[in-house]
């Protein structure tokens, strides 16, 4: 997922350290998330794309939230976001996009 990875470049700016953890982190939470597809809340929205949509934070990053659906199968990670950023603008800019 291309967003990990610019999230991860951007941390290792500062960091290489953290960036590295980072996407380790990244990877446990997705695991973590495949072996149990409820955890987290779902995410408040009107628009019917994004109703399934589930909400979790990475682990040692809680500001950088997953934003995933349950699958027969596992999940589908859609997104991956900074909690900072303006969540519904992004998540409607990435439907129109067709990202999402």
């Amino acid at each position: 997922m291309q967003a990990i990875v610019e999230r991860a470049s951007y941390i290792g700016v500062d960091s290489p350290a953290s960036a590295e953890r980072f996407l380790l982190a990244t990877e446990a939470t997705f695991q973590q998330l495949d072996e149990m597809s409820g955890m987290g809340h779902r995410y408040r929205t009107k628009n019917r794309r994004l109703r399934d949509l589930r909400v979790w934070a990475v682990k040692g990053f809680p500001n950088h939230l997953i934003f995933y659906r349950p699958a027969a199968d596992g999940i589908e990670i859609v997104h991956l976001l900074h909690g900072a950023r303006n969540i519904p603008a992004a998540m409607r800019s990435a439907l129109e996009r067709g990202e999402i």
